[in-house]
């Protein structure tokens, strides 16, 4: 009876022994497993338009990787400034991110965030696409070609109205590069782009930089002709229009987007963001829709993104240097 009742008290001792090793571990028993809540996502710009339609369509499909609704946010203003200083000031525990973008860049050195505010104050989840924009002109505006419409510019420095997404905005960015490269003048109407396409069709604008896919849409309508875009080579909604490249400018900067986080965010919860979301962008449904709205998939994992935010970030302090708008 002695000798069981100490082998008794023996397997006791054990049992608490590993039940203690494995709370101290972090056995999956005792710590739940990201997210166990809602996970709020910032989207930059105006609800209805194509960087809201895609971003929200990516949340539902890496909400059902998740297991955990991601809820998309629109927070606008400053070009971003004021949805990406929403997220750098909640706590870096994946449950605040961002649908973010190359306007981090432009953000950031055209001053309006503060210096320890850049592009490397978030750190990548996963890019998810590449998009280009496109310089268009009403349906019935006697110019044809870009060539024309420069020509028209050249000769009228400062008439010519360029209607654009906002100060600070990667569409401005554009615009004032083609300016540059070209050697004209513009005379730049900031608005959202809502407004710059209703301005263009009012007839109050003769021209707008807009992003591909809102162009498009228009083409597509009847309402517009764009006389180029800005992309390493021709978009298959716009196979006629050709790329700023091919008519000899030095200018094919794309807008990428993606899934970003605080820097500060643990490893184990990037991985997790990470897997969904690129689950999510490599379903066909999400690939198809993407491209009606112009956007092209490109897929990329957390480290290929921290990289691809450096490149551009470089990119696009270089172009607002020569343009003369670079502050920081």
């Amino acid at each position: 009876m002695k000798m069981k009742h100490f082998l008794a008290v023996i397997l006791s001792a054990l049992l608490i022994l590993v039940s203690i090793v494995g709370c101290k571990t972090g056995g999956t028993d005792q710590t739940p497993k990201f997210p166990t809540k809602p996970i709020d996502m910032t989207i930059l710009f105006g609800a209805g338009g194509g960087a809201d339609v895609v971003g929200r369509k990516l949340a539902d499909l890496a909400s059902k990787e998740l297991g955990q609704p991601i809820v998309a946010n629109n927070r606008v203003g400053g070009g971003g400034s004021v949805g990406y200083q929403y997220v750098l000031n909640n706590d870096p525990d994946g449950y605040n991110i961002v649908w973010n973008s190359t306007s981090i860049s432009v953000t950031y050195h055209q001053g309006n965030m503060p210096a320890n505010q850049g592009y490397d104050a978030f750190r990548g989840v996963a890019n998810i696409t590449q998009e280009a924009t496109s310089l268009a002109v009403r349906k019935d505006a006697p110019w044809n070609t870009i060539e024309e419409f420069l020509a028209h510019a050249k000769a009228n420095p400062g008439q010519v109205t360029v209607a654009n997404s906002g100060v600070g905005s990667f569409n401005q960015l554009i615009a004032a590069a083609i300016e540059q490269a070209a050697g004209v003048k513009f005379k730049h109407i900031p608005m959202d782009a809502k407004q710059s396409t209703t301005s263009l069709l009012g007839g109050q604008v003769d021209a707008i930089v807009n992003m591909a896919f809102d162009v498009i849409q228009q083409v597509q309508a009847d309402t517009m002709k764009a006389l180029v875009v800005v992309a390493p080579e021709r978009l298959e909604q716009l196979k006629d229009v050709p790329t700023m490249k091919e008519k000899g400018y030095d200018l094919d900067l794309m807008m990428y987007r993606g899934i970003a986080v605080h820097k500060d965010t643990p490893d184990d919860v990037v991985k997790i963001l990470e897997n969904a979301f690129t689950k999510a962008a490599n379903d066909p449904s999400f690939k198809e829709f993407a491209e009606q709205y112009g956007a092209i998939v490109d897929v990329r994992g957390a480290k290929e993104f921290d990289a691809l935010m450096a490149d551009n970030d470089k990119k696009v302090a270089d172009i607002m240097e020569k343009i003369g708008i670079k502050k920081q």
